[in-house]
C-alpha cells in the first residue's frame, strides 16, 4: 500500500521518512535531500564563477563561512513565526532533524554573511550575488523534495492533474475542513488529496533557472542576475504560499509572512535591477 500517490499521473510511492540507520542513529531522507541540494548548488555556483573568470575556490570558501549561519537563519525564521508552539517546547527549537527551516531565513542570513565576507576579502558583492543566485536555485529545486519525503508543506484540496494523495494516518500537519470534506478511500485506507506545493515550487525554480541561464549572455553589470532571481522567486513564492496550509502568519498584517517577504523581494528586485542598468554607481561593467 503506497503512502503517497498521484491519481491522475498514475504514480505511487511508499516512502519512509527515515532512509537508514547508522549505529542506531536514524538518517532522514529530509537531511539527505537538503544536503544533496546544497552540494548541487555549490557546484553550480562554482561553474558560474568560472564563467565570471573568478577562482571557483571563492565559492567553496564562502560556503564554509556561510553554511552554519544560513542554517541558523533558516531555523530562526521558522521558529519566530511558530513561536506559539516553540515557546512551549523550547527543546524542540534545536531538533533540526525533524524538519522546520525556511529558505527566506537562509537567504537573509547569507546576504549578511556575504556582505561581511566580500568586504574582508575585497570581492565584488554583486558579482558574488549573481553567482550565488544560480546555486540557490539548484539547491531549492532539489531541496523541496525533502518536504515530499516528510509529507509536509502541501496545499489545500485540489483535483487538478498534479493532485497528490497522502496517507492520512501519516500526516501530522493540521488539515483544513476542505481537505477533510474530500477524504479519498483507496487501498483500504484514508488519504487526503492536496496541492503538491513542493512540486510547484521546484518546477517554478527550474523555469527561473532556465530564464537566468538564457539571460546570462545579456548581462551588462554585476547584480542583474541576483535581482532578477529575487524577483522571479518572489513571484512564484507569493502564488505558491497562498496555496499552502502550513503558512507562517504575520499577525500584525494577518498575512503569511512569506507572502509579505515575497512582495518585498519583488519590489527590491525590480528596483535593484533598474539601478543596475541605469545607476552609474554600478560601474562594474562586464566586457566580452
Amino acid at each position: 500500500m503506497p503512502n503517497i500517490y498521484f491519481p491522475h499521473l498514475n504514480l505511487s510511492f511508499n516512502i519512509n521518512s527515515v532512509a537508514f540507520e547508522i549505529f542506531g542513529l536514524a538518517i532522514y531522507w529530509y537531511g539527505i535531500i537538503i544536503t544533496t541540494g546544497i552540494v548541487g548548488g555549490l557546484f553550480m555556483s562554482a561553474h558560474m564563477a568560472k564563467k565570471e573568470k573568478l577562482d571557483p575556490d571563492i565559492v567553496f570558501d564562502f560556503v564554509l563561512y556561510d553554511l552554519i549561519f544560513a542554517i541558523i537563519g533558516a531555523r530562526i525564521y521558522f521558529v519566530a513565526f511558530n513561536w506559539d508552539y516553540y515557546g512551549q517546547n523550547i527543546k524542540e527549537i534545536f531538533n533540526l532533524r525533524g524538519g522546520g527551516i525556511a529558505i527566506y531565513g537562509a537567504i537573509i542570513a547569507s546576504v549578511i554573511v556575504a556582505s561581511i565576507y566580500c568586504k574582508i576579502y575585497k570581492i565584488n558583492l554583486w558579482q558574488l550575488g549573481d553567482i550565488a543566485a544560480y546555486g540557490l536555485l539548484v539547491g531549492q529545486i532539489i531541496g523541496r523534495y525533502g518536504n515530499f519525503a516528510n509529507k509536509e508543506a502541501f496545499g489545500d484540496y485540489t483535483n487538478n492533474v498534479f493532485a497528490m494523495c497522502l496517507l492520512k494516518s501519516e500526516v501530522t500537519a493540521p488539515l483544513t475542513q476542505t481537505i477533510l470534506d474530500n477524504i479519498v478511500f483507496e487501498y483500504g485506507a484514508e488519504y487526503i488529496q492536496v496541492h503538491p506545493t513542493f512540486l510547484y515550487e521546484s518546477m517554478w525554480n527550474m523555469l527561473v533557472l532556465a530564464c537566468l541561464l538564457l539571460y546570462y549572455p545579456n548581462k551588462k553589470k554585476h547584480g542583474e542576475i541576483f535581482f532578477l532571481y529575487i524577483t522571479g522567486y518572489g513571484i512564484g513564492r507569493f502564488w505558491i504560499e497562498g496555496l499552502r496550509t502550513d503558512q507562517l502568519i504575520l499577525n500584525t498584517l494577518n498575512m503569511p509572512a512569506s507572502q509579505v517577504v515575497a512582495i518585498l523581494s519583488i519590489i527590491l528586485g525590480i528596483a535593484g535591477y533598474i539601478s543596475c542598468r541605469k545607476d552609474k554607481t554600478f560601474d562594474n561593467l562586464i566586457r566580452y
